[in-house]
């Protein structure tokens, strides 16, 4: 993803400070020098001036090769991004009247889930007159949280939500 124009830092003469603090390619301090003797400098060496930080007083600003600053920056965002890890809620629905066989089915599915780092959200669903019945769809998800336990830690407890009965586990520290 592209960054727009106002997102990069000043290069140049859009630097627009009477001093700025200026440091060399290496990082090594030079001192405090007018924007214009900055730009003069940096031209000499065949580089550009590219504000660093705008934050402190007098602005910081570095004499470097704006595109390899660019491209170092950008490679630094895209080796964030990887090592970020979204966690999305996966969802298991089940009635309270469930057959075994099926039981095992959300188990394993609730179990792939967790082993993939998701959290999962198990729903107990009810249909008219079921809904007096929420003692055994606690039941149902208590034994499910049971069955996981050495996979998951129960981050919500059963609850009733509307005409379901909700619990949300996440994946087990390690």
């Amino acid at each position: 993803m592209k960054k727009s124009y106002n997102e990069l830092p000043p290069i140049n003469e859009r630097i627009n400070y009477a001093q700025v603090r200026l440091l060399d390619a290496e990082g090594i301090q030079l001192g405090i020098y007018s924007s214009k003797e900055a730009l003069e400098l940096a031209i000499k060496e065949g580089l550009d001036l590219v504000m660093i930080s705008d934050k402190s007083d007098p602005p910081v600003c570095r004499i470097i090769d704006y595109g390899k600053y660019k491209f170092l920056q950008e490679k630094k965002a895209k080796e964030a991004k990887k090592k970020q890890h979204n966690i999305t809620i996966k969802e298991v629905k089940m009635r309270y009247k469930i057959e075994e066989h099926d039981y095992h089915v959300r188990l394993n599915q609730a179990l792939r889930f967790l082993n993939s780092g998701d959290k999962v959200k198990v729903t107990v669903i009810f249909r008219g007159r079921e809904i007096q019945h929420t003692n055994l769809a606690v039941d149902l998800l208590n034994k499910m949280a049971k069955d996981l336990y050495n996979k998951a830690e129960i981050q919500q407890a059963p609850s009733r939500d509307g005409k379901n009965m909700i619990m949300i586990l996440s994946p087990q520290k390690k």
